[in-house]
């Protein structure tokens, strides 16, 4: 099955949206491993639907203008990666949660490394906000797109980012 796709621009690098019939598939960063979001053939398709409603909302939400997404997500994964991405969209905009938390959430409370793996598999950064978890001690941890742009994202979230 082929999947649309589009490069698009913001203040963390060049974003890949990937999208199906069904919905958003992925946004993958700039230098992403190319294994982490194991994705079939892509097509350069800039105005398919689902394409054009992330990148307006995405551009939003580094506007400051958005808090909340309502683009339809198509997750690819197994069942507990897709219990772990659907809890990170329980996270409020601004606000953190540790991987413990997450994995108490989902009814695995021993399962924090596990629940560390699949957020790093998360294929939706952003709208399904990885940022937004961190280590027990509220360290910043490991990001798909860099700790660089995870540091970004939530200082955007605080409101501590001039623009």
């Amino acid at each position: 099955m082929t999947l649309a796709c589009k490069i698009v621009p913001s203040p963390v690098g060049n974003l890949t949206l990937v999208a199906s019939a069904a919905g958003l598939v992925a946004i993958l960063w700039q230098d992403d491993r190319p294994d982490r979001v194991p994705l079939g053939g892509l097509t350069d398709d800039p105005e398919h639907g689902v394409i054009v409603s992330a990148e307006r909302q995405l551009r939003a939400y580094f506007g400051r203008t958005l808090e909340r997404f309502d683009v339809p997500l198509d997750f690819r994964g197994t069942e507990f990666q897709k219990q772990v991405w659907s809890a990170l969209l329980t996270i409020p905009f601004g606000e953190t949660r540790s991987y413990g938390e997450i994995a108490r959430q989902i009814g695995r409370p021993s399962a924090s490394r596990a629940v560390g793996a699949a957020n790093g598999r998360n294929p939706i950064s952003i709208i399904a906000p990885c940022h937004r978890v961190v280590g027990s001690s509220g360290a910043l941890t490991g990001f798909a797109g860099g700790l660089e742009a995870k540091r970004y994202l939530l200082a955007l979230e605080s409101r501590q980012l001039a623009l």
